[in-house]
């Protein structure tokens, strides 16, 4: 539709404003390189925020461990270590999620379970994914942990 100087293109001035709004957002960018799987380079990035963490640069350690886990995510123990550091820097949704990512690639891994349901229970206050986590954790260990089993009663009988 073309539109002369003075505006007259047979359309409400309403309708033309929200055309022009609309053309005004924000440019929608695709990532310059799509993410795979590379165990390879995400066992680089692992060794690199181990170092980092070691020496005390956390921010390091997060950003190689992102790129870890988004090059395989099946790396039960980056993930766990990422959650945790997040968790550490109040970040307890992304910490969560990422515990979640982790338990879909690697269900039976316990300690992904106990860190999900501690982050849940504690910081995010969602006692029925606590609960749920806790006993997979319990299922998934030999030994019976009679603190976990405590914190499944006071939970069972807070959502009663």
């Amino acid at each position: 539709m073309a539109c002369n100087s003075t505006g007259k293109t047979g359309l409400p001035l309403a309708a033309l404003l929200v055309l022009l709004v609309g053309c005004a957002g924000q440019e929608v960018r695709q990532p310059e390189k799509p993410i795979g799987k590379d165990p390879e380079l995400a066992a680089s990035y692992e060794h690199e925020g181990r170092v980092a963490f070691e020496e005390g640069r956390k921010g390091a350690a997060v950003d190689a461990w992102q790129k870890a886990v988004e090059l395989d995510p099946t790396r039960a123990v980056t993930v766990n270590n990422l959650a945790l550091v997040l968790k550490d820097q109040y970040r307890f949704a992304e910490a969560a999620r990422l515990l979640e990512l982790g338990i879909s690639h690697s269900p039976d891994v316990a300690e992904l379970h106990f860190n999900l349901a501690v982050i849940a229970e504690l910081y995010l206050l969602d006692l029925q994914t606590a609960l749920e986590h806790y006993n997979r954790y319990r299922q998934l260990t030999d030994k019976e942990d009679q603190q976990v089993a405590g914190w499944i009663a006071d939970l069972e009988r807070r959502l009663q």
